[in-house]
């Protein structure tokens, strides 16, 4: 709970400058809306009302935290679970600070963490493809189908159907988010033990 609750609490800070990068990474040459950030803040906050201009998509962001980090927590513990009760001699080891205790092999936490990320990230995906539409709001030509998680998800749905709207792009999200969760559950693990946390 403290965890999702940090998480929250710094995505709703944050949410406006992810917005604005989201806008600038979008613009074609040649077809600038924006010069630069300080431009973006201001031709959002006077063209699509104030400060609510920078926080849509912001529900389907929450929305989408709680089953990612859920399905990557129970996925990663799962599979160190499973590993250490059918593999212990292969894929564990004697604990640093306490050799009666397994732990998984540096590259089997790799493993492991980056298989946990790739199916968190495919339950997840569509919240993140609704999000970014959100976010994009009047640069698309179809922004207006696109004001609520429900109305956005629908209509991505409708018209682009599953492996072209719902999850177009997902095997490029995987480059940054395998290798990302596989290096943050060793490091997790790791500090475990530099720590004493078993």
């Amino acid at each position: 709970m403290a965890g999702s609750m940090a998480g929250m609490t710094a995505v709703i800070c944050t949410y406006p400058l992810d917005v604005v990068r989201a806008r600038l990474a979008f613009q074609v040459k040649g077809e600038h809306r924006y010069t630069g950030i300080v431009n973006a803040f201001h031709t959002i906050y006077l063209k699509e009302g104030g400060f609510l201009g920078f926080y849509r998509g912001l529900t389907p962001t929450l929305i989408g935290m709680a089953p990612y980090a859920g399905f990557s927590f129970f996925t990663f513990g799962t599979l160190k679970s499973l590993g250490l009760k059918h593999f212990p001699e292969t894929l564990g080891r004697p604990s640093s600070d306490n050799p009666n205790v397994l732990i998984l092999k540096p590259h089997v936490n790799l493993l492991c963490g980056g298989v946990a990320g790739a199916i968190a990230q495919t339950i997840s995906y569509p919240l993140d493809v609704a999000r970014r539409r959100m976010q994009l709001g009047s640069i698309l030509p179809d922004s207006e189908k696109c004001t609520s998680l429900t109305k956005t998800i629908k209509y991505v749905y409708k018209t682009y159907g599953v492996k072209k709207g719902l999850y177009r792009g997902l095997s490029l999200n995987y480059i940054r988010c395998v290798p990302s969760q596989a290096v943050a559950f060793t490091t997790y693990e790791f500090m475990k033990q530099v720590l004493h946390l078993n």
